[in-house]
Order: C-alpha cells, then structure tokens, then sequence
C-alpha cells in the first residue's frame, strides 16, 4: 500500500509541475504579471481536480485538505518565473522552434498523469462500477485545468481546437480501465499515461486534427 501510495504521489507531483509550467507560460505570453502567473499556473495544475471532486460530492475539494499540490504548483511557478525574468531567457525562448515543443510536451505530461489520477480518484470514492462515470471524471480532471487556463486567458479553449487533446485523454483512460484488471496498478498507471503523451506528440508531429467545417473566408485568406 505505501509502495502504491507513493508512486501515485510522485506521479501526481510531476503532473503538477507539468501543468503548472504550462499555465504559467501561457500567461507569461499573454504578458500578465507575477499574481496572474501563479494564478494560470495554479488553476491549470489544480483546476482539473477541483471539477472533479465536485462532481462527485468530496467537500472540501482535495486540493484544500492536501495543500502538498498547490504548494508544489506554486514553487514550479515561481521557479520558472524567476528563470524567465532572471535568466534572460524570455525572448529567445517564446520565438524559438522549441517554444511550441515544450509547450505540447507539459501539457502532455499533465493530461496524461491526471487522467489516470483522476480515474483512481473515482474509483477509490466508491464509483468503479461506473464506468462512464469513471471515464468522464478522467477526462475532465485532465482537461479542466487547461480548459480554466484558456477562459481566464481569454483565448478559445485549446482541447476544443487542436491535435486532438480530449481524444488523448479519453484513450488514456479507456486503457487504463481495460488494463486494470488485468496487470499491476502501476503498470497500468503508467503505460495509460505515457499512451497519452504519445498521443499527444504524434498528434502535434503529424498534425492530427478532427474534422471541422471551414469558413469561406479562411478559404480566401489563404
């Protein structure tokens, strides 16, 4: 049980870093200052969780009783806060290749680890006989924090649009419940979260995209 809890406390926390950096970034792009840094940062890392447990009735929300989470996105913010601004790194970084890379890896990183996290959480509240159930509070607690970053950036939520973000997740977790039962808990842990950033880089690499509808002025632009 402790082996367990630990390797999922680890998971979580690279999860964590890995959002929060990325809403922080995104802030640092939409050029808001050092509170509303933390404040992307935070939500993105967090946000996804809180859905979650409000859906399924946990009062307070987890991230209130176990701080450990918030505390973690926190530092990571601060950290890379002060690398950007310290480190004369800011403009070379935001108008190199590698910017959108690094971008699409966190993200990855995060959604895969909270989808199954969030899954776990589900299924650990009573709800693995659920299976939609559980599925749904997989994918929202993957996606919620980014989907929170966006409207607070006030930019189009990036899983409605690109590269197939919900898709990953939803994958992720549909791994995760077939492995399961069938292997160790860790194992599946981390073959259904690595699926999803795989996913993920492939989609970005490739340009895989779901179907959508194009205006007739897009098409004149070009």
């Amino acid at each position: 049980m402790l082996q367990n809890v630990s390797v999922f406390l680890i998971v979580e926390l690279i999860g964590t870093v890995a959002f929060a950096c990325s809403g922080a970034m995104v802030a640092i792009e939409r050029r808001l200052d050092l509170l509303g840094i933390i404040v992307l940062g935070v939500i993105t890392a967090v946000g996804g969780g809180m859905i979650r447990d409000l859906l399924i009735g946990v009062q307070p929300p987890s991230l209130f009783v176990h701080p450990i989470y918030v505390v973690t996105a926190l530092a990571a913010v601060l950290v890379l806060f002060c690398i950007m601004k310290f480190g004369g790194v800011y403009q070379q970084l935001l108008s190199s290749e590698g910017y959108e890379v690094m971008m699409n890896v966190l993200d990855a990183i995060g959604l895969g680890v909270f989808t199954v996290v969030g899954m776990d959480t589900a299924m650990k509240a009573g709800y693995e006989d659920y299976r939609f159930l559980t599925v749904f509070l997989g994918v929202i607690t993957g996606v919620g924090g980014g989907i929170l970053r966006d409207i607070m950036a006030v930019q189009a939520p990036y899983v409605l649009k690109k590269h197939i973000y919900a898709c990953a997740s939803l994958a992720g977790a549909l791994c995760y419940m077939f492995l399961l039962p069938r292997i160790d808990r860790d194992a599946a842990v981390v073959i259904s979260a690595c699926l999803v950033v795989v996913i993920r880089i492939l989609a970005r690499h490739y340009k895989w995209n779901l179907p959508r509808i194009e205006r007739l002025d897009d098409e004149w632009k070009k």
